[in-house]
């Protein structure tokens, strides 16, 4: 059975290290165009034309690669102060939710940590970026993200041209000036990719956050314990958040 010395030793710098990681991942999900990437490949209108190199931005984060680091640093710090505050209180109540059961005989003590922690999750799922709603998204299993339907755009060149603003005469020379036209010299075929999420699932993801920091509240005046026990939350509140239904 671990000591509660041994927990209290262990939670400074767990703290330390999950604010680091959430704070990481908030200015990450801060970048959207960490999340996105593109090909686009130019198509001449003709065998003469010119030819442009192909563009390419590749993806370097994902949403759900984020939300697996925030998931494992927090899980373990979740549960040694759960196990510190059991130890040091007696009280004890269930988080219940709409009739569910999230949490039993949970401290009030980590019910209070559970609170905050909670905040600043809300806090850093709600920077993460959000599928551009004007674009139309089909999620591609194989990619594991999301492309939307390609778009064409046309390729312009200016090319001069002679206006002549008085003809000839036999005292005087035309009067001519130059100027441009712009002329559809190819098209551009866009094809974009994302990893962030649709506006819908966040909107959820943010609610069930929500709802278990309103169930902590209504249940914290009323948990305790006194016993150094391990716990083990961690696990059931991020497959709360995440939308994971567990069977019995």
């Amino acid at each position: 059975m671990t000591k509660l010395c041994q927990i209290t030793a262990l939670l400074t710098g767990k703290k330390t290290a999950v604010t680091k990681t959430l704070t990481e991942i908030y200015h990450r999900f801060q970048k959207p165009a960490l999340f996105n990437g593109l090909t686009k490949r130019y198509y001449s209108a003709s065998e003469e034309g010119e030819t442009f190199p192909d563009e390419f931005q590749n993806i370097q984060q994902t949403v759900q690669t984020s939300l697996v680091d925030i998931r494992e640093a927090m899980t373990g710090l979740l549960d040694l102060v759960a196990t510190q505050d059991k130890a040091n209180s007696i009280a004890k109540a269930d988080v219940v939710w709409n009739g569910q059961t999230i949490l039993s005989a949970v401290p009030v003590t980590h019910l209070l940590f559970l609170e905050k922690q909670l905040t600043d999750l809300h806090t850093a799922l709600g920077a993460i970026p959000i599928l551009d709603p004007q674009e139309k998204w089909e999620y591609d299993a194989n990619a594991a993200c999301y492309g939307s339907e390609p778009s064409e755009t046309n390729k312009t060149k200016k090319v001069p041209r002679t206006h002549v603003k008085y003809d000839a005469t036999e005292q005087h020379p035309a009067q001519t000036e130059m100027y441009h036209e712009d002329i559809v010299i190819g098209r551009w075929k866009t094809n974009k990719f994302s990893t962030a999420i649709p506006a819908r699932d966040k909107i959820a993801l943010l609610k069930r956050i929500e709802q278990l920091r309103d169930a902590v509240k209504l249940a914290r005046e009323e948990a305790n314990s006194i016993e150094v026990t391990d716990v083990k939350y961690g696990k059931e509140i991020f497959d709360f958040i995440m939308g994971i239904q567990n069977t019995p």
